[in-house]
């Protein structure tokens, strides 16, 4: 049934990630307007002035149909603004004359004029929006005080009695849909807010920065850096159109996004050619060296693939490099305008390292990282490795999962997420 509803919504309001909040309220307001002054011109049946009575709101309805049908269809609300509110004081002006002045209930519908105005509002002052509504309900009042005989009374009391009870009702529906309409639209743009928020920080961010307006640095004793890159990435760049490049670097990265959630680490951002995650952070474990390998060796399967099909196509491909170490950093939100979460600390500077002097298609490890592992995966002692500004490292090479901890197909069996679970 929800689904039904969105539906509906779409095809009527228009969809939200196409059409800003102003738009679809536009959208909602000119309809739903559009429709109760069609469905009310048949309500005026027992007025003195019926024809005329049903004539105003017959064509007014059609106006405000059009001004949807323009809206949402053409696309332009922007510069509907002022005539959708002058065609609705004119209306209300013109009901208020015809239909018993300020003991009808036409001046019920000032105060939901007044909010369609306000939550449509964009460009426009809102102290003049007031403005101009304050000077429309004085001069009616005033002129009904000054030219009593200009407005045309009810016949009887009872009369009187039914115009003012079905008008209420009618309030009642409107305001009952705009508000339905606002709060239904508010949040879907809070949804769209928190999406975006979500996409650049971690949930446990996301929520310190929004209760506390700032994020205070958090130190890590133990957590798993990743650093992947293409292997002759700037070569391969050179023979792509730029179009070409942002596809293929998309492609993969967005597998990578994909691959890390899955394993429970932490995108912190892309450089180019270069993709670095982390695990055990925000939210602290003792599994963050297995999650990083058991996602590395992923990111190589998914390679893999995607290089045999580029084979097929007889196209270009990449290798990846991959580095992995394990210590203490430092995490944080730097920046007010475009912040990021990012980390720091000699463990970053060692797994890249480990990265740019890793086997090209191979997972290269840390002996911190290795002694965290050695238990679940099979690996190979390269030596020390002479990596820039670090000397010589000693390095490992994940091979596989432990034989006795893995399916034939080289995935995770039953006896490795038990021995998992005990950490």
């Amino acid at each position: 049934m929800k689904i039904v509803l969105v539906r509906l919504a779409i095809q009527f309001i228009g969809d939200p990630k196409l059409n800003s909040l102003e738009h679809r309220l536009f959208n909602s307001v000119t309809l739903v307007n559009g429709m109760i002054n069609l469905l009310g011109s048949f309500f005026s049946f027992y007025l003195p002035n019926f024809w005329i009575l049903f004539g105003f709101n017959f064509g007014t309805g059609v106006i405000f149909l059009t001004m949807y049908y323009i809206s949402r269809y053409k696309g332009i609300y922007y510069i509907l603004y002022w005539p959708l509110n002058g065609t609705i004081l004119l209306y209300l002006s013109f009901i208020w004359f015809y239909n018993g002045g300020s003991l009808g209930g036409s001046h019920y519908y000032l105060i939901p004029a007044l909010v369609i105005a306000t939550i449509l509002l964009k460009k426009n002052n809102i102290v003049f929006v007031y403005f101009v509504y304050m000077l429309v309900s004085g001069l009616l009042f005033g002129i009904e005080f000054k030219y009593p005989n200009l407005i045309t009374q009810f016949e009887s009391t009872q009369d009187r009695y039914l115009d003012a009870g079905l008008n209420y009702i009618f309030i009642q529906i409107l305001t009952g849909i705009l508000i339905f309409i606002l709060s239904r639209n508010l949040e879907l743009e809070r949804k769209k807010s928190e999406s975006l928020l979500l996409n650049i920080l971690p949930e446990q961010i996301a929520d310190e920065l929004k209760k506390n307006d700032m994020v205070i640095p958090f130190s890590y004793q133990s957590a798993t850096v990743l650093f992947t890159d293409m292997a002759g990435f700037t070569k391969i760049a050179e023979q792509m159109t730029p179009t070409e490049l942002i596809q293929e670097l998309d492609e993969v990265f967005s597998c990578f996004d994909e691959i890390i959630k899955k394993h429970k680490m932490e995108k912190i951002k892309t450089i180019g050619d270069a993709y670095m995650a982390a695990a055990g952070l925000p939210m602290v474990n003792t599994t963050h060296a297995i999650d990083s390998v058991l996602c590395s060796l992923d990111f190589l399967r998914f390679m893999d693939s995607l290089q045999l099909q580029k084979r097929k196509e007889n196209k270009l491909f990449f290798e990846l490099r991959i580095g992995i170490h394990t210590g203490s950093v430092v995490a944080g939100v730097v920046g007010k305008d475009k912040f990021a979460y990012d980390i720091w600390g000699d463990t970053v500077n060692t797994a890249s390292r480990m990265e740019s002097s890793g086997i090209i298609g191979k997972v290269n490890i840390s002996n911190q990282t290795y002694e965290l592992v050695k238990e679940f995966f099979e690996c190979t002692y390269r030596g020390k490795i002479l990596a820039k500004n670090k000397g010589e490292i000693d390095m490992y090479i994940v091979n596989n999962i432990q034989k006795n901890l893995c399916d034939v197909d080289g995935k995770p069996n039953s006896n490795f997420w038990e021995l998992y679970k005990r950490l």
